[in-house]
């Protein structure tokens, strides 16, 4: 549903901050015209907006370009993920986008290989599965499925303002440039569109992606980002195992490859920024020399031929550790909110999750109105916490991981490797339980720091006894010893900044 032009508001004044050109200061009272403002209508922002407005709560949903998204991130949903899509009800949106079921992943290291499954269901004893599809059309389906309820109204158009109660410092809504009736050739061309306009809530939610231009202006901290993913398309391309992606440990960066559509698979190689520099950000050069010959035999000619067709599109990695934001009235979500690296693909699950718990702790029968500023503040300082609780595995996780196989060069960060390898060997729940952790099938941060102890006792054990002397076995001591001062200085501070 498009909403009806805002109702006129002539006895408020709308003035520039002097501290910030990213925020307008409101004189006057405000009517509220909606309940919730979302800025966004990614997979965050438009879950969001469907769960509020099927609790009856008026949504306005303002993104910048409504037609189907064009993105390579944001492919693959983890089997947790996709559980939170039933609890929203939304599972539907998985359909008719011709996805591909994936159970698992092989992951190659040099001559070697390993298959990981997700761990199986406890009811049913079926195993989770995590699915590849294009982005697009599963946001498409997002959003269609918010904007059919009477209560959700979606608009075109690029926010140019938070709006701010003077003194208090409460947002009371925003300020945007619609564009839903202008040509797309004017479209970010703000000197042809109409004025900037007012929109009203007790509530707005930033889930514009984690570039958001307002993260400045309210977070305590700022996306870092030490590399970039580059995507490549592979057509026909059948993968060493069915229905599984492939991790690919190439010499300076990993490569992950999974299926999106019947005839499509995803190719995403991560390139640090030190390689980009180091090939003078000749990326087609770097993929034939370092990555092909790593690529496995059956498909490496289809990479080939991916390589030599794709525009080779990349996005920044970026990494945000969660913080609180401590203004009234306002709350970051998805990407702008909290960010991990994209290796183990789990930010829409993570997105997804902190769906559920704001549907579930903003939920009418807890809070009849959410103009009442204080009740809401309270129910998001439990979301704020409540969260670490499940969301803080993926990330720790994918931030460990993406480290080490980076790092690979590093004599420590190869024993780290080593330790990690010989412990997904001995199969079973030192197998499934850290790929349902990344799946987000289970989310308890203490299972996590229990088998990365688990990685450190036998992992290390396997490296003292392949020792071949008494000299060696003293010298390898002395390297382990190493390789765990180094793998606590990398996992502490990860614990510290996600969960406190």
């Amino acid at each position: 549903m498009y909403g009806q032009d805002a109702p006129s508001q002539d006895a408020l004044l709308l003035t520039p901050s002097s501290k910030d050109s990213n925020i307008l200061q409101c004189h006057g009272t405000p009517v509220y015209q909606y309940d919730v403002i979302i800025v966004g209508g990614g997979v965050a922002g438009a879950a969001l907006a469907y769960a509020l407005g099927k609790d009856g709560r008026r949504v306005l949903m303002i993104e910048r370009d409504l037609s189907e998204p064009d993105r390579f991130m944001g492919e693959l949903l983890q089997p947790g993920g996709i559980e939170y899509l039933k609890q929203l009800h939304l599972e539907s949106t998985l359909d008719g986008i011709d996805g591909r079921v994936i159970y698992g992943a092989l992951t190659l290291v040099g001559e070697g290989q390993r298959l990981q499954r997700y761990p199986n269901r406890p009811d049913s004893g079926r195993p989770y599965c995590a699915i590849g599809f294009h982005h697009g059309r599963f946001v498409n389906n997002l959003r269609r499925a918010a904007t059919e309820l009477s209560t959700v109204t979606a608009r075109q158009g690029v926010v140019s303002a938070l709006i701010e109660e003077p003194g208090r410092g409460r947002v009371l809504g925003v300020s945007y440039i619609p564009s839903d009736s202008v040509p797309r050739d004017t479209v970010g061309n703000t000197g042809n569109l109409p004025g900037p306009l007012p929109a009203f809530a007790p509530l707005t939610v930033l889930a514009n992606g984690g570039l958001s231009k307002f993260q400045r202006s309210y977070l305590p901290r700022l996306p870092t980002c030490n590399s970039c993913t580059y995507a490549i398309t592979l057509r026909d391309c059948e993968l060493p195992v069915p229905n599984h992606s492939c991790l690919v440990m190439s010499k300076l960066a990993p490569v992950v490859i999974y299926p999106i559509s019947s005839h499509e698979t995803r190719a995403l190689v991560i390139v640090p920024h030190h390689v980009r520099k180091m090939y003078d950000n000749d990326i087609r050069r770097y993929l034939m020399e370092k990555v092909v010959p790593d690529i496995p035999e059956t498909i490496r000619s289809k990479f080939i031929e991916g390589v030599e067709a794709s525009s080779l599109r990349f996005m920044p990695n970026l990494y945000l550790p969660p913080s609180r934001c401590a203004h009234n009235g306002l709350l970051f979500l998805g990407d702008a909110f909290s960010t991990r690296h994209p290796v183990t693909g789990g930010g829409m699950t993570v997105a997804l999750g902190d769906v559920v718990l704001l549907k579930q702790l903003l939920s009418p029968q807890v809070v009849p109105s959410l103009d009442d500023t204080r009740v809401v503040a309270a129910r998001l300082r439990v979301f704020h916490w409540k969260r670490k609780l499940w969301s803080s595995a993926i990330t720790i996780l994918a931030q460990v991981y993406i480290q080490i196989m980076e790092n690979q060069g590093d004599p420590d960060f190869s024993i780290l490797g080593f330790a990690l390898a010989e412990y997904f060997k001995l199969g079973g729940t030192a197998s499934s339980t850290p790929v349902g952790l990344i799946g987000g099938v289970y989310t308890n941060p203490l299972l996590l720091l229990y088998h990365m102890n688990a990685v450190v006792i036998y992992g290390f054990y396997r490296f003292l006894i392949s020792s071949d002397s008494p000299r060696t076995f003293i010298g390898n001591i002395c390297r382990a010893l190493s390789a765990l001062w180094a793998g606590y200085n990398l996992v502490l501070p990860l614990v510290w900044a996600q969960l406190f």
